[in-house]
């Protein structure tokens, strides 16, 4: 070796072993069909089992103005049939090969997921690639699942009061945004949604070049491509249209939403205020955010915590929350609840206290690394998973993103910085831009489960059944 070649490698090989490698979290395979149907496999060999997960990249803001609810209500039509799956069948074969399979609607996506052994792959993909554009379903059967959904809407949120008061500061917080409507629907539209609208709706954004497959467990890319291309290759893409999303005009007046109900059994004070999310706004915050949200609130080490909960005795629970994969902004939550004999007023003003001492003093670096080195250890748990792998990428890519933004992860919540966290502080903690919630119990109201027996010395031990 000549002594020039020496001297390189002196410098480099120091260099070389002294840099990280680059982050990798789930390494997934990844290929597009001819169709432009995206396919994501990420392999976890664990278990002989797999994950299929098929995202549309539609969701309840895309829905047009008046007709609410159909997003979500077609994810309950697709279970009503093909010509070759009678209505109600799809489940009923996914169980009987014992798997288990279900469907979500968000404001951005909607998704189907069956999870089954390996040698059930081929069985779901078929099913899963029918409905995708040969769903069947007529008058009686739209009608009849109509009537679920209203009664789904009843159940979890018009007889729920914390949910009931989610809905309403949403809806205050978005001035001009499709997500300022729930994604389950406004019920007087619903009722007025049709069978052409759900028709309709499934023609138009059903299609390969407007979903994602991602396959998760014990399977590869080579295992994967064959079928994909049989079953879902031959599927014609569509004209789907492009997204639309109104902006949000300046936001100039903090607004207050009260919500006073006999059910209410513990009240709450909550603030939500509109953020950053990794594909709009100020999207170089995004990673900030999250650590400053694990900060703040995220769980019994986390300011909010310590200071309501331990230190002072005010609250019962205090916490927050962020969840970046938008793709329009999204929100930043706060929110605590008071102990017994705590009015909501202290309440708030100790919570305004330690978010303006955050916002004045900023955090610690040492917080900032305690909470990057938190946010960092849940990676191993999301690799062991069989589910989370597949749901955080179809998440991701539904919402704008790439494979590359998810495996470059760890990267970036390491790089965050304590002056990117203090900027992200001063963005959300600024109230005058905000929606609070209070959600109280109504001390005049009748209890609605009627006399109450006098509490007896001590619980029963049969239990609840």
């Amino acid at each position: 070796m000549n002594a020039v070649l020496t001297r390189v490698l002196a410098v480099l090989v120091p260099i070389i072993l002294a840099t990280p490698a680059p982050a990798q979290v789930f390494n997934p395979e990844t290929f597009h069909l001819a169709n432009g149907m995206q396919v994501v496999v990420v392999p976890n060999h664990r278990v002989p089992i797999v994950s299929h997960m098929v995202w549309y990249k539609v969701g309840a803001a895309d829905e047009e103005p008046g007709k609410s609810g159909i997003a979500h209500l077609l994810e309950h039509m697709m279970f009503k049939g093909t010509k070759d799956i009678p209505p109600g069948a799809f489940s009923k074969i996914v169980a009987r090969n014992g798997g288990r399979d279900n469907a979500f609607t968000s404001s951005d996506y909607t998704g189907y997921y069956q999870n089954v052994a390996l040698d059930r792959l081929e069985l779901v993909m078929k099913m899963e690639a029918d409905r995708m554009r040969n769903l069947a379903f007529d008058e009686q059967n739209f009608t009849t699942e109509k009537a679920v959904v209203i009664e789904e809407r009843s159940s979890r949120t018009d007889n729920n009061p914390a949910a009931l008061l989610r809905e309403q500061m949403t809806a205050a917080l978005f001035l001009n945004s499709p997500y300022q409507r729930p994604v389950i629907g406004w019920l007087s539209e619903i009722q007025g949604l049709t069978h052409a609208d759900a028709l309709a709706f499934y023609r138009r954004w059903y299609a390969p070049n407007n979903a994602i497959l991602v396959v998760a467990g014990d399977v590869d890319a080579a295992t994967v491509r064959p079928l994909a291309e049989k079953y879902y290759g031959v599927i014609e893409a569509a004209d789907t249209p492009p997204r639309q999303r109104l902006k949000e005009p300046p936001v100039v007046a903090a607004r207050t939403v009260t919500l006073t109900d006999a059910r209410v059994r513990q009240p709450s004070w909550s603030r939500m205020v509109l953020a950053p999310s990794y594909s709009a706004g100020d999207r170089e915050l995004a990673y900030a955010l999250q650590v400053l949200s694990e900060v703040v609130g995220g769980g019994a080490t986390s300011r909010l915590y310590r200071s309501l909960v331990v230190d002072q005795g005010l609250a019962a629970s205090a916490g927050s929350s962020y969840d970046p994969d938008s793709v329009d902004l999204t929100t930043f939550s706060i929110s605590a609840s008071p102990r017994p004999g705590i009015t909501m007023e202290r309440l708030q003003a100790a919570v305004d206290k330690e978010l303006k001492a955050i916002a004045a003093k900023g955090i610690s670096a040492e917080e900032v690394e305690r909470a990057k080195r938190r946010l960092e250890a849940n990676i191993a748990y999301a690799r062991d998973s069989l589910h989370t792998g597949a749901q955080a990428l179809g998440e991701s890519l539904a919402t704008g993103r790439q494979v590359a933004d998810v495996e470059a992860w760890p990267e970036r919540i390491r790089a965050v910085t304590t002056d990117e966290v203090a900027r992200a502080t001063r963005l959300v903690l600024d109230a005058r831009g905000s929606v609070t919630g209070l959600l109280l119990p109504d001390p005049n109201a009748p209890d609605p489960r009627g006399p109450q027996p006098a509490a007896s010395a001590a619980p029963s031990s049969k239990g609840v059944h």
